[in-house]
């Protein structure tokens, strides 16, 4: 009923969020196809975690409205077209969890990172890190990351997901060398492409 509600609205593609592989089927199954895919991480919250000492002149902070241009900035910069956050899914993001937090990464007054972390019950979501490619190998991916895991701990959470495309080798590396373990199953964003010629909702 969506898909027919999209394609009379005039919408001529039609994109999922990220799904695992149940969620995927009815999707399938009307015709939807593998658009992108990404690992899943998963990381039990059952110690202390440790964050390497900041260089110096770097401060972690909670983001701020004023923030939201250089945070977007910096998302574009770390993020390819179709990952990319725009102002909307910032905001879709921060109300998919109960309770969420941001946090920023500041250097000589200018944002060098930023981190997007959710808690839903006793699981919590890494939903965004990203680093300016002009500051990655400096240790703020971890930083950040370290903070996110430290305050879903004491929120209550006792363990952590979070996905990245499979390329991604700087991103799965810090994940792993944190204690994250890659799932098995992943997600996919799935796409439908409309067949103009015949009028019908087919790739």
């Amino acid at each position: 009923e969506a898909t027919d509600l999209l394609a009379a609205r005039g919408f001529d593609s039609m994109l999922t969020s990220a799904l695992g592989p149940a969620e995927q089927v009815p999707f399938l199954d009307a015709g939807y196809r593998v658009c992108q895919v990404l690992r899943l991480l998963e990381i039990g919250l059952t110690r202390t975690m440790e964050a390497p000492p900041p260089e110096p002149g770097l401060r972690i902070r909670p983001a701020r409205r004023r923030d939201m241009r250089p945070i977007l900035e910096l998302d574009a910069a770390a993020f390819d077209a179709f990952w990319r956050f725009d102002a909307e899914a910032l905001a879709e993001a921060a109300h998919a969890t109960p309770r969420n937090r941001r946090r920023v990464a500041q250097r000589d007054g200018r944002v060098v990172g930023y981190t997007m972390t959710g808690r839903s019950g006793r699981t919590g979501f890494v939903q965004r890190l990203a680093v300016d490619p002009d500051h990655h190998g400096r240790g703020t991916g971890r930083i950040l990351l370290v903070d996110s895991l430290s305050w879903l701990q004491r929120s209550g959470a006792t363990r952590a997901l979070v996905n990245t495309q499979p390329g991604n080798d700087q991103a799965l590396a810090l994940y792993r060398n944190t204690g994250f373990d890659q799932r098995p199953e992943g997600l996919a964003v799935l796409r439908l492409d409309r067949d103009k010629s015949s009028g019908g909702n087919h790739l």
